[in-house]
This record gives C-alpha cells, sequence and structure tokens, in this order.
C-alpha cells in the first residue's frame, strides 16, 4: 500500500505534455540569445539563419560603445525599484485597511478602486500628462515613478493575502498593547512573504517594460529608460539588429534574475492561500 505521507510525483503524461511547452515558450528566448551574437548579414538572410556561422559579438561592442547605454540601464532600474518599492509599501497600507478596517464608504471605495483595473492605460494617458505636466515632471524620472507608485491590483493582492489570515493571530497582539502599524510590520507582514513576492516581480517586469508611457513623458536622451533607448539603435532606413538583439539579452537579464530569486514564494503565492500550520 502507498503512504499517503509520502508526496506523489506528477505522472508521466504530464512531463510529456509540459516538455514541449516548456520548449514553445523557451524557443523566443533561444532565438533572441543566438540572434544577439550574429552578424546583421546572417539576421537579414532569407530564409533566416537557424544557427550563427560564429559568435559575432559586433552588436554587444556596439550596445557597450553607446555611452548613454549605463544612464539608460540606471534610469530604468531607479524607476523599477522605487516603483516596487512603493507599490509594496502603500499596497500593503490599503491592503490591509480594506481587509482589517470598517470605515463609512469602504465597500464603494474599493468597488470603484478596482473599476480602475479595466480601464486601459491608453484612455489616463492624456489627463496623466497633463497632471504630471503640472507638477514640473515631464522630461524627468519623477514622470515615470509617480503614476506608478501604487497600483489597484497591488491593493488588491494585498487585501486578498490579508483576508485569508487568521484574525486570532491580530488579536493576541492588540490586546499586548500593538497598534495596528506595529502589528501590520511585525506580525502580518512577515507572514505576507508569497504576496510580497508576486507584487514586486510583476511590478518590476511592469516598470521595467514600460514603453509607450516613456515614450510621452520623456523627450531628452539622456533620461530615457533601457526599452525607450533601444528604440533609438532601429532607423527609418536601416537596423542594426544585432545591437537591437543584444541590447534586449541585456535587458532581459534583470527580469530573469528577479523572477528566479522570488520563484519559490512567487509560486506558493498562486498555489496556496493562508497560512498553514
Amino acid at each position: 500500500m502507498n503512504d499517503p505521507t509520502t508526496p506523489r510525483r506528477p505522472s508521466l503524461g504530464w512531463h510529456l505534455l509540459l516538455a514541449p511547452l516548456a520548449l514553445a515558450f523557451a524557443l523566443p528566448l533561444v532565438w533572441l540569445l543566438l540572434s544577439s551574437v550574429m552578424s546583421d548579414a546572417e539576421i537579414n538572410r532569407f530564409p533566416p539563419a537557424l544557427w550563427p556561422n560564429g559568435i559575432d559579438l559586433s552588436g554587444y561592442r556596439y550596445v557597450m560603445g553607446n555611452a548613454l547605454f549605463p544612464r539608460w540601464f540606471a534610469n530604468s532600474l531607479i524607476v523599477a525599484v522605487v516603483s516596487v518599492a512603493s507599490n509594496l509599501l502603500f499596497g500593503a497600507l490599503g491592503g490591509y485597511a480594506f481587509a482589517r478596517m470598517r470605515f463609512g464608504g469602504s465597500r464603494l471605495l474599493l468597488a470603484l478602486m478596482l473599476a480602475t483595473m479595466v480601464v486601459p492605460f491608453q484612455l489616463t494617458m492624456i489627463p496623466t500628462f497633463l497632471v504630471m505636466k503640472w507638477l514640473g515632471l515631464i522630461d524627468t524620472l519623477g514622470a515615470l515613478i509617480v503614476p506608478s507608485l501604487v497600483t489597484p491590483f497591488a491593493v488588491f493582492l494585498f487585501r486578498q493575502f490579508f483576508l485569508s489570515l487568521p484574525r486570532e493571530i491580530e488579536e493576541a497582539a492588540w490586546i499586548d498593547g500593538c497598534s495596528r502599524l506595529r502589528v501590520l510590520f511585525s506580525i502580518v507582514l512577515p507572514l505576507a512573504r508569497p504576496a510580497l513576492a508576486t507584487v514586486a516581480v510583476l511590478t518590476f517586469l511592469t516598470a521595467w517594460n514600460d514603453l509607450s508611457w516613456p515614450l510621452i513623458a520623456i523627450n531628452h536622451d539622456t533620461m530615457y529608460t533601457l526599452q525607450l533607448g533601444l528604440t533609438t539603435f532601429q532607423g527609418q532606413h536601416h537596423t542594426k539588429w544585432s545591437a537591437v538583439m543584444a541590447g534586449n539579452v541585456i535587458t532581459v537579464l534583470p527580469v530573469l534574475v528577479a523572477f528566479l530569486l522570488a520563484q519559490r514564494t512567487f509560486i506558493q503565492s498562486l498555489t496556496s492561500s493562508g497560512i498553514k500550520g
């Protein structure tokens, strides 16, 4: 008889199904990596070359030789890191307030906040631009940071996670005289690592890969982000595709590192809710 305490291994059938799917999702990344070490002639060949004849690093030399590339990388990193930190802080505060506090109009306010999640950013782009212009932030990193200081998704995800936590662990702290803020930061948030990791990864991914808003809010090349800077490698009559591919490889690396670092807690947040004891 099988021991019920022994963890069940995935069946071979699931492996046979997931392996081709994993390969299909990995193919674009593999093609991007291979293309980054091809020459422009190989990339533009028809039919396209599936494997480089040799390692050509001219694209990487072109990218790293661009004096503004390190500045673009730093700009993207600043915007992404500040957006992640602010969403973790303000999202946790807002989510905890909606999950544990009852005040006048809380349900209506929550409904209005959730309604903004279905509004396309293209509809709010002009009002956002006018607000940033009024604040004097256009053509600065502040124009990229302020609109993403907190998102409805972060507040909603934290709220749902906090609702799954038993109130007993908080009530014991309240009896000992802890304030709500101390309960949140000392007790609740350490239990919310899966939610923290999920918000951090998704916020970093969104801020790092954003192109449409920087394209509108930033004019000077020293304020470009990586995504916006890479568009300068594509001209009207000639595009240096090896440099574009190399730049994209460098751009993808921080996203992969961020996901790998938070992979365990990120997956845990998708497969479980609440705490197990």
